[in-house]
């Protein structure tokens, strides 16, 4: 069964606002390595258009935009290759190797991707892994904690309905101040 890994960047104190968060090439060359280990990403449709909007170009023509650094470049990469499915109830059509999941096929759908022989999954974002951890479908919580804080939201998880208690598997502190810590839920 492929594991469900969710990964976001987050402040010290809470927020998951991506203009908030250092972006150096250390932080670029891991996300890059974490998307590369899953067979697929399931992303929301807010996520799923940021990074088209960000990544796909640069990918695709290697005409990067004025705030891209050549290390993001693989990154871009990366994420363009990557199979993904998009978690939407407004959206009528996907590209960018993409197929669209309608809500009240959620569950179905990544219970089906779990079942299938693979390295696993990945998501991010704000409102699906909200819905996915209600589900309890995230088998792997990976929080990148930024030495920041920004005084604003997003927030993680707010109106989730139940307490989900994790366990510490894994800790990586990177130049920048920031810790990577990943977490497994408590079964």
């Amino acid at each position: 069964m492929q594991p469900l890994r969710y990964s976001i960047n987050v402040t010290l104190d809470g927020c998951v606002d991506h203009t908030a968060m250092i972006a150096d090439e250390e932080l670029h060359r891991r996300a890059g390595e974490t998307i590369a280990r899953a067979d697929a990403l399931i992303f929301g449709r807010v996520t799923y258009g940021m990074m088209e909007a960000g990544w796909r170009e640069a990918a695709q023509s290697g005409v990067k935009a004025d705030w891209m650094a050549d290390w993001m470049i693989p990154f871009a990469k990366t994420i363009d290759a990557a199979k993904k499915y998009v978690v939407s109830s407004t959206l009528e059509r996907v590209d960018w190797n993409a197929e669209i999941v309608r809500p009240d096929r959620l569950e179905a759908t990544v219970r089906h991707l779990k079942q299938q022989p693979g390295r696993g999954l990945g998501t991010g974002g704000v409102m699906l892994p909200l819905a996915l951890a209600e589900l309890d479908l995230i088998d792997e919580y990976e929080f990148v904690v930024h030495p920041r804080i920004a005084g604003h939201g997003p927030y993680l998880f707010a109106g989730l309905s139940r307490i989900v208690d994790l366990k510490l598997v894994d800790r990586l502190e990177y130049a920048s101040g920031a810790v990577a810590m990943r977490y497994e839920p408590k079964r």
